[in-house]
């Protein structure tokens, strides 16, 4: 990168609106997001946000892609590199050990995955909005097929005081112990008396696109957005054919998960397979 156009693309950056979009997409990378998602997630006026995804479709940082009806924005992997290439790579006369930022730090240290995961027991936390239902889903899911591999958790960022009874009442008549489960907040996975997490699920796109702190030891990281059956009206019957379709689509995700060889991937191998269940087709 050439220091002029890294000047023009950090000057557009130097923008606390244009640079939370930028965040935001990064977030949610390798996926693209949609325009009315995005002004959502942070409170902007569709006309305000139209105007930063142009600003930062100019310094190629973004792209946009059109998928029938809709537009995604997602960031551009190979221009992203390259920015923060031009930041850093002079640093310290190439001394990562001297300068790199604190995430590149951790990145480098042992992570699961980085060549062969042979714990006895990985904790897993899956993390939606309301801590009623998906993410329950997802708890449930993980403790009862995968054995004691796996150490199952949940959480919310902004969770409801109890969960939903549709859920519940899913769960039990699937054969699930629901008398441990209970809605919390994702703060109890984030101090120092936590587990240390091997895996974080977001699976709800709000979760996705919320700012958070990275996660002590950087576990590996995927989205398995579904969308929020707690949002569907009609009957009950309605209700719990939309409730029996997520909990459907959630198993299915934790079965392939489960049936991964951890012992035999390396990182970017298992955010590849990772990222692959995400995207499962349950038409």
């Amino acid at each position: 990168m050439e220091i002029n156009d890294a000047a023009q693309t950090l000057d557009i950056l130097g923008h606390p609106g244009r640079l939370s979009v930028l965040r935001l997409l990064a977030r949610r990378a390798p996926e693209g997001v949609r325009p009315s998602e995005m002004a959502d997630a942070l409170d902007l006026k569709p006309s305000t946000l139209s105007v930063y995804l142009g600003a930062l479709e100019r310094t190629g940082l973004i792209r946009s892609d059109r998928q029938g009806t809709s537009i995604f924005y997602s960031i551009h992997l190979a221009a992203m590199g390259a920015l923060v290439d031009f930041l850093v790579a002079d640093c310290c006369r190439g001394r990562p050990d001297l300068c790199a930022p604190k995430t590149l730090r951790a990145l480098s240290s042992p992570q699961p995955g980085d060549t062969a995961m042979s714990q006895s027991a990985y904790n897993v936390l899956f993390i939606c909005t309301g801590n009623s239902a998906r993410s329950i889903f997802a708890e449930a899911a993980l403790a009862k097929v995968g054995g004691d591999r796996f150490n199952a958790y949940s959480a919310g960022t902004n969770p409801y005081s109890e969960m939903n009874p549709f859920a519940l009442e899913l769960l039990e008549r699937n054969g699930h112990d629901t008398s441990g489960l209970r809605s919390k907040n994702v703060s109890e996975f984030q101090g120092k008396d936590a587990p240390p997490l091997d895996f974080v699920f977001t699976v709800c796109d709000l979760a996705a696109n919320e700012d958070c702190p990275p996660w002590p030891g950087q576990p590996v990281t995927a989205h398995w957005g579904l969308p929020d059956p707690v949002k569907v009206t009609g009957t009950d019957a309605e209700k719990s054919l939309a409730f029996a379709a997520t909990y459907g689509q959630m198993l299915r995700r934790v079965q392939a998960f489960v049936s991964l060889p951890l012992e035999a991937l390396d990182r970017l191998s298992l955010q590849t397979r990772l990222d692959d269940i995400g995207q499962m087709d349950d038409a």
